[in-house]
């Protein structure tokens, strides 16, 4: 992982921000001193359509309100 430090960090942001986008870490310092890291996000699984499908195609669910679906995250 990289060091920097944040005058570096202040000065070159967009470049460690693609750094950290191509799946580098960073920490920077102030006075040689671990302050922060920057580390990628986990890349997001994607929509699958397959899951859309499973949904439609369910039974529907006797006594089951929007409200109930709101509360359960389906909606």
């Amino acid at each position: 992982m990289k060091t920097i430090t944040v005058a570096d960090a202040k000065a070159h942001l967009s470049a460690l921000l693609a750094e950290v986008e191509a799946g580098d870490g960073v920490i920077i310092t102030r006075r040689g001193k671990p302050v922060a890291r920057l580390i990628p996000e986990p890349r997001s699984k994607g929509f699958d359509w397959s899951d859309l499908q499973l949904w439609v195609s369910a039974p529907p669910r006797p006594g089951l309100t929007v409200e109930e679906m709101r509360k359960q995250d389906m909606l």
